[in-house]
Order: structure tokens, then sequence, then C-alpha cells
């Protein structure tokens, strides 16, 4: 009984000094994500652990809540290779888009409809690492993009077309430049050759 007292009273001491610490897994995920309706969305999660990525013992489950009365269901799981859901409303819907080797747990999520408005949770268990937080993605499916992104685009096309016509400008300019040289040359040329022919 003194045994166990003082062991226990050690093992207390250790773990509050930080030599006896528990490992836990740290899932990050973006939190909230938009997607327009029939395109394909990537859910990316990503997660850091304190022991060396086991490849056969790691295990990844995506679940999904509506966000209307429903149970919750799976989504996604991956241990070795990834299983890609059955039946369900994520049947041929969902598929790997995560690197094991880059703590990577990501996936994609194909033709997204309105009734996938909800939040898909990202778990990743390492043993021993297998507590930790799930990461979560809260996905809001809208009609159009939302005017930031429409922006967004918009800039970056405008942008692009600016550069291209600028490219085209300087490339024009150079040409322009080395013809007027060139024909400054052979004038300068021509001039010498007759002065040469009136000397004669």
């Amino acid at each position: 009984m003194c045994v166990e007292r003082a062991l226990l009273l050690v093992l207390l001491g250790l773990t509050a000094t930080g030599w006896l610490s528990v490992a836990a897994m740290r899932v990050y995920t973006s939190g909230r994500m938009e997607a327009v309706n029939g395109t394909d969305v990537r859910l990316k999660c990503t997660f850091q652990s304190s022991h060396p990525v086991q490849h056969t013992a790691l295990t990844i489950s995506w679940t999904f809540r509506p966000l209307g009365p429903g149970p919750e269901e799976s989504v996604f799981y991956y241990q070795q290779k990834p299983f890609p859901p059955t039946e369900g409303r994520f049947r041929k819907k969902v598929s790997w888009a995560g690197d094991i080797s880059s703590r990577d747990a990501s996936i994609m999520v194909h033709s997204v409809l309105f009734s996938y408005n909800g939040t898909f949770s990202c778990q990743v268990k390492n043993p021993p690492d297998v507590h930790g937080n799930v990461g979560e993605v809260n996905l809001r499916v809208v009609t159009t993009a939302s005017f930031s992104e429409i922006v967004i685009l918009t800039v970056a096309i405008g942008g692009a077309v600016l550069l291209i016509i600028i490219v085209l400008i300087i490339v024009m300019c150079v040409r322009w430049c080395r013809k007027t040289e060139q024909t400054e040359w052979e004038r300068t040329t021509l001039r010498r050759e007759r002065k040469d022919l009136v000397v004669w």
C-alpha cells in the first residue's frame, strides 16, 4: 500500500514537472468554407503528432453532421489506403486529396449539393497519439459565388490580360527599335558607300 502511494506520488510529480506528458494529436482545418452548388470543393485537414507517423496504424475519419435534423454519417475513412463510402449521400462523391507524409488528411467533395450544408469533422489517430481535437469545417453551399470571390476572380483575369498586353507592347517596342536601328545603320552604310564612289 505504501509502495503504491509512493509510486503514484512520483508519477504525479513527474507529470506536473513535464517529464511525463500525455501525447495529443493536433488537427487543423479551414473552419468555414463556401462552395457554389455543383462545383468540387477540397476540405483541408492537416495534423501534427508528437510521434512519427505510423503508416500502418494511422487512421483518418471524416464525418458529416447536417444543419437540419438528421444523424451524423460517415463521409470517408483512411487506413493504409482510402475507403470512400459505399452508401449514403456521399457515395461516389468523395475522393482522397491528402498526403500522409506531408501530414495532410484532406478530401475532395465532388459536385456539392445544398444537402451538404453542415459540419464536416476530421479526426486523426496516430497511436499512441489517439487523443486530441477534432477538426471541423462548416460548409455553406450557395447558388453563386460571393461578391468577394467574384471580385478576386475578376481582378486575377484582368491582371493576367493586362500583363499580356504589357508584354506585347514591350515586344513590339523592342522590334520597332531594332528595325529603326537596322534602317539607320543601312542608311549610314549607303551614305559611306556613295561618298567612297564620289571620291573615286
